[in-house]
């Protein structure tokens, strides 16, 4: 696969308003026949969850070493917890993409997470970026990660998302990796410019990807919207408490309705907690980390009730890009 990398596209997950299926109602003789209402075509998208905590992410590693985690309080199980009672008074299931370490640390929050029904994926183990690591230590980190988060909840893992998006062209012998150590999906491709990740040239709908060794993995890339001549990032996390709600919301409205495709969504539990300690660094990492939190739980609530979700794994399973 070359920094252009083809995705191939299968037809969206629908759900159709007017029952298809049902029985016409009968019409008396004489009356006028109703008019056919035209049904209203409903895509369902992939919420999900980036689950680590507020020192774990790229915007802050440079004013918080790894090896001062362990001092700092924990504050990702308070959260998550918070998006999964909203996602049950929703009645929404999604995907949780969880961070080794946590999992090593909080493993009953793992175990919360499975039991009321959501998908478990795999985030890597260290939050390290895939093309800062070698390949011998990047399957050594993902093997190490995924092994935990199968034994916690005793079912195979498929799913993989990496730190900051870091499949890059730099980095695309990571996906030979996945494929050698059992993933079935990836989520991990964002087909824009960036200074952190970015594969601009990679196609934005959800369809297999190949990796150099010519094997293929399903591929969920993170979702861009059409402004004009502009692809702009609308799946979530900085983009969606950056940018305002109603534009967020025109964004992936006009890529389930114009384009009839899926879309993926995805937050950090640290995006809704306000209350975080404040980390001293750079004017770009602030303005990225801390502008809106307060802002964003509302949104979150109010995209749950704006669009359809479910798992990744079931959107892709109903695009026909997974076997089960």
């Amino acid at each position: 696969m070359n920094s252009k990398a083809t995705l191939s596209m299968s037809g969206p997950e629908l759900r159709r308003a007017d029952h298809e299926g049902a029985e016409a109602p009968a019409v008396r003789a004489g009356a006028r026949a109703p008019q056919a209402v035209e049904s209203k075509v409903v895509v369902t998208n992939a919420f999900t969850i980036d689950v680590e905590d507020y020192y774990q992410v790229s915007a802050l590693a440079s004013a918080i070493p790894r090896d001062t985690w362990n001092q700092r309080e924990s504050r990702v199980a308070a959260s998550t917890d918070r998006i999964l009672a909203m996602l049950e008074e929703k009645r929404i299931k999604g995907t949780f993409f969880v961070l080794g370490w946590v999992a090593d640390q909080v493993p009953q929050l793992v175990k919360r997470i499975a039991a009321q029904g959501h998908e478990v994926a795999c985030h890597g183990y260290s939050h390290e970026l895939i093309y800062r690591q070698t390949p011998t230590v990047f399957a050594e980190e993902t093997r190490r990660a995924k092994q935990l988060l199968e034994d916690l909840v005793g079912l195979p893992v498929i799913g993989y998302r990496a730190a900051s998006f870091s499949i890059t062209p730099r980095s695309e012998w990571a996906l030979d990796t996945l494929i050698e150590q059992g993933f079935v999906y990836d989520s991990s491709i964002f087909p824009v410019r960036h200074d952190r990740y970015g594969m601009p040239g990679a196609s934005r709908a959800p369809g297999f990807v190949h990796a150099p060794s010519g094997g293929r993995i399903a591929e969920f890339p993170m979702s861009t919207a059409a402004f004009g001549p502009f692809r702009v990032p609308v799946s979530g996390g900085g983009y969606f408490r950056l940018l305002p709600y109603w534009f967020t919301r025109a964004g992936l409205r006009s890529i389930n309705e114009k384009e009839a495709l899926p879309f993926t969504f995805y937050l950090h539990p640290w995006e809704i907690d306000s209350e975080q300690p404040r980390v001293k660094t750079n004017f770009v990492s602030r303005f990225r980390h801390y502008t809106n939190l307060a802002k964003c739980e509302g949104r979150l609530r109010q995209l749950l009730g704006d669009f359809r979700f479910t798992t990744m794994r079931n959107v892709l399973r109903a695009r026909g890009l997974l076997s089960s």
